[in-house]
């Protein structure tokens, strides 16, 4: 049951394939797969996820993986060259993946023969892709970091109809000042990588005319080459349903999970009958383990329905799960497990019929006759699909879909497909329709279904208001949501504006055709009134940027250390470090249960229990040590083992052990804890729980915010008053790409070495040294770098740590864990939940005069570090001057996940929470928004008033200056303006535009740093911080080479000497954390001082070698000569900032302009402009990445990422079918970026600023431009109380369409109706 992903991990030395989500849905773990036929001599290549992919099922195929198209020994490729030059890798856990989307999209469009649009050969240098071809390379796979632009630039730059320079900031050429040319990128020619090697073929040749093996599978595979053989499969006594799985593909793994592992494999692929594609005048037969790909390829070739279909389907899954996973499949799985499939709906809405095999016959059934059937049984075969011919003629049909992303990679909320024949009517011109189906899916029902009634209704009607009105009346009874389904009313509102589209478009003209909806998402015929439609316009880009060469290298936007190593896969993360021996693999069993007693575990009988080999839990922990995993001595800890009492739906209750990772994690799976509530009080998950029960944690005094002004007297002087608003913030989970994990190793006397994916590897030395009681010199954590933090690296990185140690500890053997998503994403806790109430005074002008808050904030079960939320929280609400400030904090103890620190934590909130409460004071006054941001807006004086000493000089308050250039600009205005006219013109689309203003306080700290020469003059480098893909390493390295170049000649030359070594907490101590913002710079300036004391040390040796020889002195000469006078060539330094300036503030604004779809809720964002004072930035390509990804990230917190729990508070929507994180496709259609620097500050590192988490609050610009699209739509619609509104976050398609209003079809079909029955009075 080995998954190729697997056997390439554990059985190769191949590492780039990485498991990111274990379920095809995020791209890290895509490889591509050859075929060869010998009858044809030709070779078939497709991208596949090796994470569904069983190994048994590849037999003669040829695998290629990201080190087999580059690498550091045979050169890279251009693809991973390309990448790394863009600047698109920051962590670099998600590259090789996307390199491989890249490759495979490179493969297929210049394989020979392929027809492109003008088929000429590409100009030299370029493929035969298209730019449009580009965006749906990467489209199914996930990065955290980058924000995506930059891997869209890389892959444009292959595309033959590109405008280089359009693409955006790269190390080929200078921007702005060098022409974009294709000679500069690294050169690319088709063919160049062999997928398929000539010694398999001659092996496949030689075995053409042997007799095809027997079926029998003696390694537990078999593959029948008939119906006829498998049928005898399924007679013989082994066969048992639960213990033998049929597969074809194996896609539907990533779905339904395996809850077991399976003792035998029946291949169902090398069946000739289910593979048939045939196609005559009646129509197409299509087998069942034909891919969805091919299908599409197929029907794309035909007549109009057959490339409706095919369209539809191409936004299933994603490009490489299409590749492998078969049409049959996915319609079995609809059939027996009520999989909410797209291709169900389509298919049965043209009319299709299926035949299937079951134990004793043949069946021909329609579609529809087949999803009514009770859930057919494992030796029901589904043979092939057969969709007739419609022709063209009176035939329209029509195909929606909504979900969250609009390429696809998403299951739908509701899908549909309409198939009507119509016939004219001469006399006046009207459609009757003759005949419909309408059929309707994965809105919450068992299978796809017909609206009959709606149909028998519809069936000699011509369309107008009225009939419409009647017939989403009759299909409001027929959608009907089963119980426990999620937004019930908005799928029925989706449903009832699919009909309508559809209806509208085939009405006489007094029905303004709802074009808004695209019909599966794009418009009728994918233009409107010559148009494109938002959602399929491509990305455009700029970048301003300030170079500075005063401290070169620092400031050089040279690309990130080791990028290409990330983008051929030889980059080493935790999972990636070869096995010790004897090493064994742990899985964590968790709670279900918010509050109980433990009272035993017990497995089930089954295959996964036997490989367990025991079970950690709290009775292991060594005598003398504590049940401790996580936490800060000061602020409080978190037990390592819920014992006796699980405190949290999610809690670890123990550690299962195996021989294998993935034995681990299923023999978890089969865990049975028994449970007891006796005298436990009910569990409190709340904030308003937590405040009823009096739950709260401390917050130390120390840490406390500060209020600003006299409250009371504030609104004493206020002409108005808002005294009760509330808006309300939800969670986000990390999805860092690379899930918690490590590796410990225990050593001689009592001493152990953890390897750990960890942002605080000092922290974790200390809680796993406390929970093993033994002295923090026995416990040494080492980690390199890290796929993914955001913080989610931080807290909850030391529990894993823990339990391995205490496992290793016990049994004396190496022990690794690597999470699976699910079991990450229910114990990752996530980014602390909020509600805020407010009373607010402000004058006629708009002028705040104060404002009070009282803000719930959901901590989770331990402190974690939620005691520094509050005011990070307060900070950032403080950006306006609200003339007096007070507030009451609630700090709640729940039982959930401890909620930790996430990429802006409580900042982001708070800042958000200044803009709700500036719009509700705006729609009050009936205001402009910006002119009362504008207004409120700090004057140097009252931002020391409500900053202090972070407020810094009054130079660098650039705040005003980076509002006004956006906000006040013409460019801004006319946009305004045009936006308006936009919705004056159009009912069910509406625009928004808004200008969000930030400020960021961040915090220096003290810092070690070490800078050590080697005997040949190269230098390695040690700094307290950690790798994230935040680009540390690469400004450390740039440092080190401005520290030393007055010694060296060839200072350009120093920067390939440094090297930068992983983070070890027995060789560097005091390395405090990687986070806040500011580590890069704290490190830089200790690696400094570092290098000042060897500058110190080398120049007199420099100056006699110089007086000697009357020549500048060569760097080895320097180095040679000093370690022959023993000279120490290592200098440390330990930086602490000065007491009078150990904080400062970052500032920037955001305009961002969306597009919302009335009908839908779906948001388009057209456009989004950031400003960000990055000071005199270490390295603008870094910062540059830093300020996309935290951006793209913030809009994921505030639109579509919901971090959902079940009523026991126990995460649901734990992976990437639930839980969608942006993608290529949801990212601004123009993303412009412009980083500024401010006045000089000596008092910072070289006058740089923090770029990391700042950026990500400019998202919620977009939040605030959705609400304005609303507004006029709720103007349009006359909703209830149009201007003010209550809008949370996130705001998803759900919540858009419920505030626009669930039923705007109706009302606006009503006022037609009323309108054409008032007779028109005679003039």
């Amino acid at each position: 049951s080995t998954t190729l992903l697997e056997f390439l991990r554990t059985r190769t030395p191949v590492r780039g394939p990485k498991l990111g989500c274990g379920e095809g849905g995020c791209g890290a773990c895509v490889v591509l797969i050859s075929k060869y036929d010998p009858a044809t001599d030709e070779v078939t290549e497709f991208s596949a996820s090796s994470c569904l992919t069983l190994v048994g099922s590849l037999n003669h195929c040829s695998v290629t993986t990201s080190e087999g198209i580059g690498n550091t020994r045979d050169g890279y490729h251009p693809v991973q060259q390309r990448l790394a030059g863009f600047h698109a890798s920051q962590c670099g856990f998600c590259t090789p993946g996307m390199c491989m989307s890249i490759f495979s999209s490179l493969v297929k469009a210049d394989k020979p023969g392929t027809t492109t649009a003008g088929d000429h050969a590409p100009p030299p240098g370029f493929s035969k892709l298209t730019c449009a071809e580009a965006e749906h390379a990467v489209s199914g796979n996930l990065c955290r970091c980058t924000g995506y632009r930059p891997i869209l630039d890389a892959c444009k730059s292959f595309a033959a109809d590109v405008d280089l320079e359009d693409l955006g900031l790269n190390s080929f050429w200078k921007k702005g000042t060098d022409r974009a040319d294709v000679g500069k990128l690294p050169e690319y020619s088709s063919g160049s990588v062999c997928t398929f090697p000539e010694f398999l073929k001659s092996e496949i040749k030689g075995q053409m005319n042997d007799v095809p093996a027997a079926i029998a599978g003696e390694d537990g595979w078999y593959h029948p080459r008939s119906i006829q053989e498998l049928h005898s499969l399924f007679d013989s006594n082994w066969f048992d349903e639960n213990s033998v799985k049929i597969v074809a593909s194996n896609t539907g793994a990533g779905v339904y999970k395996d809850q077991d592992l399976y003792d035998k494999y029946i291949d169902i692929k090398g069946i000739a009958e289910l593979s048939v594609i045939d196609r005559n005048s009646k129509g197409l037969e299509i087998g069942a383990a034909v891919s969805i790909s091919k299908a599409i390829e197929v029907f794309s070739d035909g007549t109009p329905v057959f490339r409706k279909i095919a369209s539809h389907l191409s936004k299933v899954a994603s490009p490489f799960v299409r590749n492998t996973a078969t049409v049959g499949g996915n319609v079995i799985m609809a059939q027996r497990l009520q999989f909410p499939s797209d291709i169900a709906t389509v298919l049965l809405a043209a009319g299709s019929t299926v035949t299937i095999q079951t134990a004793s016959k043949m069946l021909c059934l329609t579609l529809d006759e087949f999803l009514e059937q009770p859930p057919c049984d494992a030796k029901t075969i589904l043979l092939s699909i057969f969709v007739p011919d419609w022709g063209s003629d009176n035939v329209i049909f029509e195909t929606s879909r909504v979900a969250p992303r609009p390429f696809g990679n998403a299951v739908s909320y509701v899908n549909s497909a309409f198939l009507a024949r119509t016939s004219g009517d001469g006399a006046s011109g009207e459609l009757i329709i003759e005949d419909i189906c309408l059929a309707f899916g994965a809105y919450g029902v068992d299978h796809t279904t017909r609206a009959r009634k709606v149909e028998e209704f519809l069936k000699g009607q011509s369309v107008s208001a009225p009939v419409i009105l009647e017939a989403v009346r009759l299909l409001k009874d027929t959608i009907m949501p089963s119980e426990g389904t999620t937004h019930p009313e908005y799928r029925v509102s989706l449903a009832v504006s699919f009909l309508f589209s559809f209806l509208s478009s085939l009405g006489n003209n007094q029905i303004e055709p709802a074009k808004a909806i695209a019909p599966n998402g794009s418009c009728a015929n994918g233009s409107m009134n010559g148009q494109v439609a938002s959602e399929d316009l491509q990305i455009r880009s700029r970048q301003e940027l300030v170079f500075n060469d005063e401290y070169k290298p620092v400031g050089k936007p040279i690309t990130k250390s080791g990028a290409e190593l990330q983008a051929s896969g030889e980059a080493v993360y935790v999972d990636d470090i070869p096995a010790p021996k004897d090493c064994i693999y742990g899985a964590f069993i968790y709670s279900t249960h918010p509050h109980a007693h433990i009272k035993g575990v017990n497995f089930r009988p089954s295959l996964a229990s036997e490989k367990v080999i025991g079970v950690i839990t709290a009775k292991d922990i060594p005598a003398g040590g504590k049940n401790v995993g996580a936490g800060i001595n000061m602020l409080g800890t978190e037990a390592l083992f819920g014992d006796p009492v699980s405190e949290f739906a999610g809690q670890n209750i123990g550690i299962v052990i195996a021989e294998t990772q993935k034995y681990a994690c299923m023999a978890a799976k089969q865990a049975v804890i028994e449970y007891s509530t006796e005298n436990l009080q009910p569990p409190i998950l709340t904030i308003e729980d937590a405040i009823r029960h009096n739950s709260y944690f401390q917050i130390p005094p120390y840490f406390a915010p500060r209020p600003v002004g006299d409250f009371e007297q504030g609104m004493s002087q206020a002409d108005h008053k808002i005294l009760s608003g509330e808006v309300k913030l939800e969670s986000q989970y990390y999805f860092y790409m690379e899930t918690q994990t490590a590796l410990a190793i225990p050593d001689e006397d009592n001493c152990i070495t953890v390897y750990s994916s960890t942002q605080l590897p000092e922290i974790i030395q200390n809680v796993v040294a406390d929970c093993l009681g033994i002295p923090y010199h026995n416990v040494r954590v080492i980690t390199r770098r890290v796929g993914g933090g955001f913080g989610g690296k931080g807290m909850k990185s030391t529990h894993i740590a823990c339990a391995c140690a205490v496992a290793a500890f016990k049994l004396r053997r190496p022990v690794r864990m690597y999470l699976d998503r699910k079991t990450d994403m229910i114990m990752a806790g996530g980014r602390h939940p909020m509600k805020a109430k407010y009373s607010v005074g402000f004058k006629s002008d708009g002028t705040l005069t104060a404002l009070h808050v009282d803000l719930g904030i959901n901590a989770g079960i331990s402190p974690d570090l939620s005691p520094f939320i509050p005011a990070a929280t307060i900070a950032c609400l403080n950006k306006y001057n609200w003339g007096a400030l007070a507030f009451d904090i609630k700090l709640c103890k729940t039982n959930v996940s401890s909620k930790s620190a996430v990429r802006a934590p409580g900042d982001v909130q708070g800042s958000f929470i200044a803009e709700a409460i500036i719009e509700h004071v705006a729609s009050a006054l009936g205001a402009d928004t910006n002119a009362v941001r504008r207004k409120n807006l700090h004057s140097v004086e009252s931002l020391t008033k409500f900053y202090g000493d972070a407020a810094g000089d009054a130079p660098t308050y650039s705040l005003i200056d980076i509002f006004d250039k956006l906000a006040s600009s013409p460019e801004y205005r006319s946009r305004a303006e045009a936006v308006e006219r936009f919705n004056g013109g159009s009912r069910w689309k509406k625009r928004g535009i808004s200008c969000v203003p930030i400020t960021y306080e961040v915090a220096l700290r003290p810092t070690p740093g070490k800078v050590s020469i080697l005997n040949d003059g190269s230098i390695a480098v040690e700094v307290g911080g950690v790798e994230l893909g935040q680009g540390l390493y690469t400004k450390v390295k740039q440092m080190t080479a401005f520290g030393l170049r007055e010694l060296c000649p060839d200072a350009d030359g120093l920067l390939d000497k440094v090297r930068v070594i992983q983070a070890d907490t027995l060789s560097l101590i005091q390395g405090s954390f990687t986070g806040g913002s500011t580590t890069s710079e704290s490190s830089c300036e200790a690696v400094r001082q570092s290098c000042t004391v060897l500058f110190e040390r080398l120049k007199p040796i420099k100056d006699s070698l110089e007086a000697k020889s009357g020549a500048a002195a060569p760097w080895s000469a320097l180095i040679a000569q000093a370690k022959m006078a023993s000279v120490n060539l290592s200098a440390h330094a330990y930086w602490k900032p000065d007491p009078a300036f150990v904080k400062y503030i970052n500032y920037g604004a955001a305009v961002s302009e969306v597009e919302i779809d009335v009908l839908t809720g779906a948001t388009t964002i057209m456009r989004s402009d950031l400003v960000y004072d990055c000071g005199q930035s270490l390295n603008p390509a870094v910062d540059l990445g830093q300020v996309e990804g935290a951006f793209v990230q913030g809009v994921g917190f505030f639109t579509n990422e919901d971090y959902a729990t079940n009523a026991d508070g126990l995460v649901v929507n734990d992976g990437t079918w639930t839980y969608k994180i942006p993608t290529v496709d949801t990212i601004p259609k123009q993303f412009n970026v412009e980083l500024i620097s401010s006045a000089r500050d000596k008092k910072r590192v070289l006058s740089s600023k923090a770029s990391g988490e700042p950026p990500l609050l400019l998202a919620a610009s977009v939040h605030c431009a959705m609400r304005e699209a609303i507004r006029a739509a709720r103007t349009d619609f006359s909703v209830n109380s149009p201007l003010t509104f209550q809008m949370d976050v996130p705001a998803t398609m759900a919540d858009v369409k419920e505030l626009c209003g669930l039923d705007v079809v109706e009302r606006h079909l009503q006022s037609l109706s009323s309108a054409a029955e008032v007779p028109t009075p005679v003039a």
